[in-house]
């Protein structure tokens, strides 16, 4: 029945499969859809849509980066029986200009669905599983964000609040930014990551570094040029501040970073 099923997006990546595992976890049946996953769906295949959506009443949206939200796939999800949507943004956007997410959030609001928005701060994952991965098993974390503090949150506190928020009632109309309990700079996570991973992880966070960094890999100088003004944008908004709003969702305190670089260091992720 549509009222039992949650569609998941993205659901073999970072967030998704952890929203599909804890949905099922707490009963719920879900619709885990991707590219790769049990359920085909591709944002550029417009075929594949429709039978996504399926018997679902209840959708996690999320699109991969550089990937907008369609208006068209959220208005047919909507035609179809979705009556809740959770969306994955993120904090600090209108600040960085990104009008991808942007554009996402006025999409839902004007979905005429139930709608909720989460905003989470720099995934713990970005290290692990993202685009830090590589730089931190070369020893040598590189962003133009100098000291600069942020509350890492972990993907699983991200994934367990929008369970809540999926399956609870009074969370419509909301927006919600997720942090983790700390605010850290690159420097301050390069150093724990190191610790735990038993060598050394520094971090460099200058202009003049991650553009060069950049035109080593070949990337284009207007994207250099593009990334340098965003992370500008960030910088100026400022330090991050943790809140408590994973723990009034979850019911439960917000992972640290220290526990999960162990975890990390523990599966050896970061093994050289």
């Amino acid at each position: 029945m549509a009222d039992d099923t949650t569609l998941v997006l993205g659901a073999t990546g970072t967030v998704g499969r952890r929203v599909a595992d804890g949905l099922r976890a707490a009963g719920v049946p879900v619709r885990a859809a991707s590219r790769s996953g049990e359920v085909p769906f591709d944002w550029a295949v417009r075929d594949t849509w429709e039978g996504a959506i399926g018997p679902a009443s209840r959708m996690w949206l999320m699109a991969p980066e550089d990937t907008a939200v369609d208006p068209e796939f959220v208005e047919c999800a909507v035609r179809r029986g979705v009556r809740r949507i959770v969306l994955l943004s993120s904090r600090g956007i209108e600040t960085m200009g990104d009008e991808r997410l942007l554009a996402a959030e006025r999409t839902v609001r004007a979905s005429g669905a139930e709608w909720t928005i989460v905003r989470p701060d720099w995934f713990n994952q970005n290290f692990d599983e993202g685009f830090c991965l590589p730089q931190v098993l070369a020893g040598e974390v590189v962003l133009p964000l100098g000291g600069m503090r942020q509350v890492f949150v972990d993907a699983e506190d991200i994934a367990a609040s929008a369970v809540a928020v999926l399956t609870g009632g009074g969370h419509e109309g909301w927006t919600y930014e997720l942090t983790g309990p700390e605010a850290l700079s690159f420097g301050d996570a390069a150093a724990v990551i190191g610790e735990a991973c038993g060598r050394a992880v520094r971090y460099r966070g200058g202009d003049e570094e991650f553009a060069a960094a950049l035109e080593a890999a070949g990337t284009p100088r207007e994207v250099t040029d593009g990334m340098l003004s965003a992370f500008a944008a960030l910088r100026a908004q400022g330090d991050s501040q943790p809140n408590g709003t994973v723990a009034a969702l979850t019911g439960r305190e917000p992972k640290s970073f220290a526990r999960y670089a162990a975890e990390a260091a523990a599966r050896g992720v970061w093994n050289p």
